[in-house]
Formats: structure tokens, C-alpha cells, sequence
């Protein structure tokens, strides 16, 4: 680690090859890649010849489902070959027809395959369980197999399924409306800062003046100018919001489910009660969260503390952290997890998987994509900054999980859901953290690692859980034919804020309106609890893992090998995470307990 950052090249081709992924993993050259989109072009031909012929016995429905394996394969390496190449350097026109051209063909194989399911559903279910008892091959798809007709149960006829997909485009005008009202047509204002700075805030300019300025005037003339232009049309944000509800409702009650949640839950077969307990034992367990928020009230010497003094650092720290220096720390922390995991971790950094600096024309943020049949590849920005180790140890979290699944599931259940996704990547996190601490001998150090992992519990987890308790508040008042104005709206989310946050925090006048930002509940509903359930059963883990339960760490490395060969929560509780369970969310009560009595001795 040192004090200065050192000044790299933008262009590419400067780069060490060193800090560059190596996509000849996945072909030696467009030529192969091509050949590979020929086979695929010829494999998806091969579906006519199926269609008609599944009931005729097993053989015919392995036949599909293998082609359907072999497909996979290649379309992994087809189209991640030139998607990596285009978000090397996304001003690649050659390079982004490449990948669109993959993306057609993966068009026309899911309409060569509509028939599939259809055909499968007509045979009953107790003849394909006969065929699969006497198949071993079958056999290997029996939960795949049992799923179609799993979510069957709330599949309409022919006729039910073509009148709803006819609703499609309208069903996305709400969140259309919303990207296009809160980003192509809002108007931020202009502010002056105590520096005499005019500054617009938009979006990138408000997080970073909350983030970087002292002066709490400053960051309040930024929220308010911010927050100002959602509340000039908080009308129309809560006439579209209430459009999303109604769109669930009318979809859920289509397909024959008591409530928009349970028809958001079926998918990954979750019941309910996750749920009704991660917001009921939330609720209960807010005392760190407001002791957090109190402590830094004081450190920042603040008489009265907002919302909008959340993101400034409590101490100054100038360190950088250069890549080379921070991936033996990484791997040292993965030590709970056992010398064959950090030899994986090892291979990762030094295969040449990472694509680690900022170079022009290169897609922003960071990601891990699972090309399946060769090894994950990471996406990366570095700038020598804390945010970036801990991104990496993220980003490796969620690679180890594709190389164990990989390695060890037939393609079929090679992918997992986003309800155990994050489990690895935050579990990466906090070993990490607990590395950091061991070896952190400086003060200002302990208070910068400190804050930064609360501040991960507080927006992962205590946050979108306050975000879904109000998004389910919404969605039962329109079950129960209740208005949803914006008054309204308003109303429950400061019930929410306070409920959360008690008097540790302060309320400014549009403060209630700010649930007016949050894209989610406009774009995809019922999705950020799963942040929070995952945060949580990291913690669970981590629990276990660290009371020195050699079992915990096996349990938790066959999860991750499982991939997607069952249900979620049966993964989850295999590894001894039982998320019906209040203890569970306790888990994540206590670690932040822990953290923030830390930090109460040191600041």
C-alpha cells in the first residue's frame, strides 16, 4: 500500500498484459468464434425435428433436453467472447455487432423452443417420473423436470397466456415513464456552494458533494435543490407508482395468487414468512443501527443530523491501495475457508481472469461474468481506493461461487439464483474486513474500515429492508382497494424512516418524498428484500464459520457447488441458514452491535 496514487495510461494498449483478462481462454481468435456461432446457428435447425415427438417416450424428451446442454455451452462462450471485447472498449461498433449478432440468434432459439414446456405439460406428470426412475441420464434433470410443472400451478391455456403476453409493453410504460421523467426530462438545479462553486446536481454531482463536502450548509442546499426536482412532480411519481402496484395486482390476481408478494416469491418457491420476518426482526433489531447514527452526530460535531450527512467520511484518509499489494491480503482472509479455496483464489489472480484498470472507451463499474466450460472473468476500474479492494474481494466472492458450480453441476444447474448470489460476494466482504482489522495497527485506519463496513450493513441491509417494508405497505393498499396518492405515499414512507431510524435522525421537509429515486420500485418490485436476505445469511454463515465449526465452512462450500440444483432455500439451509428464523437477522443485529462498539472506542 503507499500514500500517492501513480498515474497509469488510458489507452489500452499500454497496459501491461499483465493487468489484462485473457479472452484466448475462450477462443484463440475470431475465426474460432465464429465456427462456434455456426454450430449454434445448425443446433437451434435441430428443434424442428424434436417438436411433436416428447411423448414417444423418454429417449425423445433427453434428446431435447441435451441439445439443449449442448447449446448452452457454446452460447456461453459465444456470446461472452464478444461482450468482453465490446466493454473493453465500448466505442467498438465492429466488436458490438458481433455481440448483437449472438443476441439474434438467442431470439430465434427461444421461439424454436416456445413449444417445449407446452409439449412437456401435456404429459402427466407421473408418466415423466416413471421414465426418469428408469433413466439414469433422465434422471439427471428431475428437478428441472419438476419445476416446469411446479410453475405450472399458475399457468393459464393457450388462450389466458396469449391475452396476458399482449399486456407486455404496457405493463413496462410505468418504469418507462420513470426512467424517462427522472433522468432524459428532469431539470436539476444549479447551486452555489460556500466556496462560491455553482454546481447542477444531478445525480453523480449530489452524491459526490454529500460524500466529499464538510460544510453541512453545502450538502443541504444540495439535497434540497436535488430532492426539489422530485418534489415538483411527486404527482406524477406517485400516479406512475401507483400504476406499478395496480400492474401487479392485475397480474397476480390473473394467475391465481392471493397477493402480489406471494406471486413475486413463487418463482424461487420462498415462502412468505422470509419475508414477514426479515422486516418483523428488522424492526426489532434497529438499536444498533440508531447508536451508529448517534455516534456519528457527535463525531461530527452536529446539532442537528440529516439524512444527507450519512456519506461523509468521519476522519480524513489519504491512503491508496495499489492491486499488487492487496491480493495476498485477499487471499489471507479467505484463510477460514481452507488452503483449496485460496489456491483457487490464487489461480484467479494470477490466470489473467481480472481485467483490473480504467482505459478509454471501457465500461464503468465492475462485475464477474461465469463463462461456463472455461473460468470466470472479472471486470474492474481500479483506482487504488478502499472501495476498490473491497469490490475485488466482492467480485471474487461471486467467481469462486460459478468456479465451484461449474466444476461440480451438470449445465443444467450450472447457474444460480439472485436470491443466494450475494451470499459469497458479501461473506468475501467481511472476512476481508476481519483481516484488515487484524492487521490494522493505525487508528485513523481502524475508523476508515470501520465506517465502511457499516455503512455496507446499513445500505445492504437496513435500508432495502426499509425499502421493501414500504414498497409491501403500497402493494397491500391497492390489494385492499385503498387510495395511493402521493400524500399518501409520503405518509408511509416517513412512518417507515422513523421506524427505522427513531430520533437518531432528523427529518428535512422532503425527506418522504425521497422514495420518489429509488428506481427499484419502479423497475422491479419486490426485488431489493433479497439484498438484505442475502446480507443476512452471510452474517449467519460467518457466525458459525467463525466459532471455528469446520462443519459451517464445508456446508457453506457445498451451497456454493450446488449451484442451482434446488431450491434456494433449501440450498440455504443446508448450510445452516434458516431464513424463517428471527436468529438469522439477529446475526446481522449483532454484527453491526459489535462493529459500531468499535467504532464508540475509537472515535
Amino acid at each position: 500500500m503507499s500514500t500517492a496514487s501513480q498515474p497509469r495510461p488510458r489507452d489500452r494498449s499500454a497496459i501491461d498484459d499483465a493487468y489484462k483478462w485473457r479472452l484466448e481462454d475462450i477462443y484463440p481468435d475470431w475465426q474460432a468464434w465464429e465456427a462456434d456461432v455456426a454450430a449454434l446457428d445448425a443446433g437451434i435447425g435441430e428443434y424442428a425435428a424434436l417438436k411433436g415427438t416428447l411423448a414417444q417416450g423418454p429417449d425423445r424428451l433427453l434428446a431435447a433436453l441435451q441439445l439443449n446442454d449442448r447449446l448452452g455451452v457454446i452460447a456461453y462462450k459465444a456470446f461472452f467472447y464478444p461482450a468482453l471485447r465490446y466493454d473493453e472498449d465500448q466505442r467498438d461498433n465492429e466488436v458490438n455487432a458481433r455481440r448483437q449478432q449472438v443476441q439474434a440468434l438467442f431470439a430465434r432459439w427461444q421461439e424454436e423452443t416456445s413449444w417445449i414446456n407446452p409439449e412437456l405439460l401435456a404429459i402427466p406428470l407421473e408418466t415423466v417420473r416413471s421414465w426418469m426412475d428408469g433413466n439414469e441420464e433422465l434422471a439427471v434433470y428431475r428437478f428441472a423436470i419438476e419445476e416446469v410443472y411446479r410453475q405450472q400451478e399458475h399457468v393459464l391455456d393457450e388462450r389466458g397466456e396469449h391475452l396476458l403476453s399482449l399486456t407486455s409493453q404496457m405493463a413496462a410504460a410505468p418504469a418507462e415513464a420513470y426512467q424517462a421523467l427522472s433522468t432524459a426530462d428532469a431539470r436539476f438545479p444549479e447551486v452555489e456552494l460556500s466556496t462560491g462553486e455553482r454546481v447542477v446536481m444531478t445525480y453523480g454531482n449530489y452524491r459526490a458533494v454529500l460524500a466529499t463536502n464538510r460544510n453541512q450548509a453545502d450538502r443541504r442546499a444540495a439535497f434540497l435543490a436535488h430532492y426539489g426536482t422530485f418534489a415538483g412532480t411527486i404527482n406524477t411519481y406517485a400516479s406512475l407508482y401507483h400504476g406499478v402496484c395496480q400492474r401487479d395486482r392485475f397480474s397476480a390476481r390473473a394467475r391465481g395468487y392471493p397477493t402480489t408478494l406471494d406471486a413475486a416469491l413463487f418463482g424461487d418457491n420462498i415462502p412468505r414468512s422470509v419475508v414477514d420476518n426479515l422486516i418483523a426482526s428488522t424492526r426489532a433489531g434497529v438499536e444498533p443501527l440508531r447508536r451508529y447514527h448517534r455516534l456519528r452526530r457527535r463525531a461530527l460535531g452536529l446539532e442537528r443530523y440529516y439524512p444527507y450527512d450519512f456519506s461523509i467520511p468521519l476522519v480524513t484518509w489519504e491512503r491508496r491501495y495499489r492491486y499488487d499489494d492487496v491480493l495476498e491480503a485477499i487471499t489471507a482472509s479467505a484463510a477460514p475457508l481452507g488452503r483449496d479455496y485460496q489456491e483457487r483464489l490464487r489461480e484467479g489472480f494470477r490466470g489473467r481472469w481480472i481485467d483490473v484498470y480504467e482505459n478509454d472507451g471501457k465500461r464503468s463499474g465492475a462485475y464477474s461474468a461465469a463463462v461456463y466450460g472455461v473460468h470466470p472473468y472479472m471486470l474492474l476500474n481500479w483506482t487504488d481506493t478502499l472501495d476498490d479492494v473491497f469490490t475485488l474481494a466482492h467480485e471474487m466472492g461471486h467467481s469462486m461461487h460459478t468456479l465451484l458450480a461449474h466444476e461440480r453441476q451438470p449445465f443444467v444447474y450450472s447457474n444460480y439464483t439472485i436470491f443466494v448470489a450475494e451470499v459469497p460476494s458479501t461473506l468475501s466482504e467481511t472476512l476481508l474486513l476481519d483481516h484488515l482489522l487484524e492487521q490494522a495497527t493505525d487508528r485513523t485506519e481502524r475508523i476508515v474500515l470501520l465506517q465502511h463496513a457499516i455503512d455496507n450493513i446499513t445500505s445492504t441491509f437496513y435500508t432495502q429492508v426499509m425499502f421493501a417494508d414500504f414498497e409491501l405497505a403500497a402493494h397491500v393498499r391497492v390489494e385492499e382497494d385503498r387510495p395511493l396518492t402521493a400524500d399518501v405515499l409520503n405518509e408511509l414512507y416517513r412512518e417507515r424512516f422513523e421506524l427505522y431510524y427513531g430520533d437518531s435522525v432528523d427529518l428535512e421537509e422532503l425527506t418522504p418524498v425521497t422514495w420518489a429515486r429509488i428506481p427499484h420500485f419502479f423497475g422491479s418490485p419486490y426485488y431489493v428484500y433479497q439484498y438484505a436476505t442475502c446480507f443476512a445469511s452471510a452474517a449467519r454463515i460467518v457466525q458459525d464459520i467463525r466459532r471455528g465449526d469446520v462443519s459451517a465452512r464445508d456446508r457453506y462450500l457445498e451451497m456454493l457447488a450446488a449451484g442451482g440444483s434446488d431450491h434456494p432455500m433449501t440450498l440455504l439451509r443446508n448450510a445452516g441458514v434458516d431464513l424463517t428464523d428471527p436468529s438469522t437477522v439477529q446475526a446481522v443485529v449483532e454484527q453491526l452491535d459489535t462493529l459500531v462498539t468499535q467504532l464508540e472506542a475509537l472515535v
